[in-house]
């Protein structure tokens, strides 16, 4: 029986969690920049390409969803957890793979020349800015959900390992895993 998920599901969270702080936190400190400024063009261009970068790792992890079974949680959790723990999952990569997708088209209609690692991104021959601010407003609101979501996702592991006592948590951390055998 499979104690923990994959090394690559495993180092494909981590990515994606390092991705998604990196993104928020940029887009946070943006805001201590004076409009105009090289420091709030670097927190933009950051928070685009850590969010480029969420996408991409998103699409991956949805690949090996697709081609690895999770591991058992163990002792099983009642069936409304496992409801909560899909849901909640579904609305996660659901969330990582919008999220970005507003933002880039977002860029694109309003014409945002910046490159993702060296590889300047297309725009839109013509400008549409009402397409871009009902795009960059359904993305804020999406990532002011995230807040909450990240927030629940991260409780739910800490409130099985510490509460529960089961290995929910320790099937994504295998060193704890590892720890937890001796």
């Amino acid at each position: 029986m499979k104690r923990t998920f994959s090394r690559s599901q495993i180092i494909c969270h981590w990515l994606v969690f390092l991705a998604i702080v990196v993104a928020y936190a940029a887009m946070e400190l943006k805001g201590f920049a004076p409009k105009g400024s090289a420091a709030r063009a670097t927190m933009a261009a950051v928070h685009y390409t850590a969010g480029v970068t969420v996408l991409l790792l998103m699409a991956g992890r949805v690949l090996l969803k697709i081609t690895h079974q999770d591991p058992d949680i163990l002792p099983p959790p009642p069936r409304w957890q496992k409801v909560a723990s899909k849901i909640t999952h579904g609305l996660l990569y659901l969330m990582f793979l919008v999220l970005p997708s507003l933002g880039l088209a977002s860029l694109y209609y309003g014409q945002v020349t910046w490159s993702f690692f060296g590889i300047t991104l297309p725009v839109a021959t013509v400008a549409n800015k009402n397409t871009q601010y009902s795009l960059k407003e359904w993305h804020e609101l999406i990532a002011n959900a995230g807040y909450f979501l990240i927030g629940l996702h991260a409780l739910a592991a800490l409130f099985h390992h510490y509460v529960v006592r089961d290995n929910t948590l320790v099937r994504m951390l295998p060193a704890l895993a590892r720890k937890n055998k001796r």
